[in-house]
C-alpha cells in the first residue's frame, strides 16, 4: 500500500487479539481500520508469544506496508508497572536501576532477565515499566520482515498518562478504565507517586467507586480525591451528577471512532495520534 503523507500505522495488542489502524495526521478521517486478528493467549507471560507473533504476521502482510511508521500500545496485563523509592544515599543511576529490580522481583516473583524495562523518573518518584523479552521479540521480528519502522512501544497507562496528565485539575486522581480493571494513577506534588491496578466487579457503581479511592488513599496516606478524570467506557452511574462534597468522576473525550468497540481497538486509538 503506497503511504500518502502524514500517514502512520498504530497497532493495539490486547491478550487475545490485535487491532490494526492507519492514522493520518493531517486529512480525514483521522482513523481507518486495517485489519483485526484473534490469538490464544499463552497461559503465562513467560510463553514465547508464537500465537501473537502468527496474528501479527496476518494483519501486516508481507510487503504491504513497507517503509510505513509503526506505533505499538499494549494492553497493560501484558505488561508491569511499578514505582520504586529513591535508595537512601543512592547517587547514581545504577543504584535505582538495582533498587528498580529488586522492587520487581519482590512485587512479581519474576526473574528481571526474562522482562526489558525502562523508567521515566522524576528522582522524587521513579517509575517504571517492563515487557517480556519474547512479546518484544515477535514486534521487531514482524516489523524487521515487514520493513516497518517502528516508533513506540508503550503500555496503555504510560500512552494515556502522557497525553492528559497535562489536564489534569489540581487535586484529581487520573484514571485508565479498560477491560474491567481500572488503573489509577496518583499524582503529587506535581509528579506520579503510585499506579495501583483494581479490578472492577461486574455493575460496580458510583459507590464501588467512591469507596475504592478512599481505600486507595487511605494506602498512600493521602486525602480521598474529590475528582477523578477517566480514560475509557465509564459507566453512567459514574458519571451522573453528585451532591455537593461526593466524589465526581469526568471522563477525556473518547475517539468515538467507528469500529472502535474490541479491546485491541480501544488500545490502538489510546492517547490521540502523537
Amino acid at each position: 500500500m503506497r503511504r500518502g503523507i502524514g500517514h502512520g500505522l498504530r497497532l493495539g495488542v490486547a491478550v487475545d487479539g490485535v487491532s490494526l489502524w492507519r492514522s493520518s495526521r493531517w486529512r480525514a478521517p483521522a482513523w481507518t481500520p486495517l485489519a483485526e486478528q484473534a490469538y490464544a493467549p499463552d497461559d503465562s507471560l513467560h510463553g514465547d508469544f508464537s500465537a501473537l507473533g502468527q496474528a501479527l504476521e496476518q494483519v501486516l502482510p508481507a510487503g504491504e506496508y513497507a517503509g510505513w511508521p509503526l506505533s505499538v500500545v499494549l494492553d497493560d496485563a501484558l505488561t508491569r508497572l511499578w514505582q520504586v523509592d529513591l535508595p537512601q544515599g543512592a547517587t547514581r543511576l545504577a543504584d535505582i536501576e538495582a533498587a528498580a529490580a529488586l522492587r520487581f522481583q519482590a512485587l512479581y516473583g519474576d526473574a528481571p532477565g526474562l522482562w526489558q524495562s525502562s523508567g521515566a523518573w522524576d528522582a522524587r518518584a521513579p517509575f517504571f515499566c517492563a515487557v517480556p523479552r519474547a512479546l518484544l521479540a515477535q514486534l521487531t521480528r514482524v516489523a524487521l520482515d515487514r520493513k516497518l519502522a517502528l516508533i513506540f512501544i508503550t503500555p496503555q497507562f504510560v500512552r494515556s498518562w502522557n497525553r492528559w496528565q497535562g489536564a489534569l485539575k489540581p487535586g484529581a486522581w487520573f484514571g485508565q478504565l479498560q477491560a474491567q480493571a481500572l488503573t489509577l494513577g496518583v499524582p503529587r506534588e506535581g509528579v506520579l507517586h503510585a499506579v495501583r491496578t483494581v479490578p472492577v466487579p461486574h455493575g460496580a457503581g458510583h459507590y464501588w467507586m467512591e469507596q475504592t479511592l478512599a481505600r486507595e488513599a487511605l494506602l498512600q496516606g493521602m486525602d480521598a480525591p474529590g475528582l477523578l478524570q477517566l480514560c475509557g467506557a465509564a459507566p453512567p452511574d459514574w458519571l451522573a451528577p453528585r451532591a455537593p462534597g461526593a466524589l465526581i468522576c469526568s471522563a477525556f473525550a473518547p475517539p468515538g471512532v467507528d469500529g472502535a468497540s474490541s479491546p485491541a481497538a480501544q488500545l490502538a486509538l489510546s492517547g490521540g495520534r502523537a
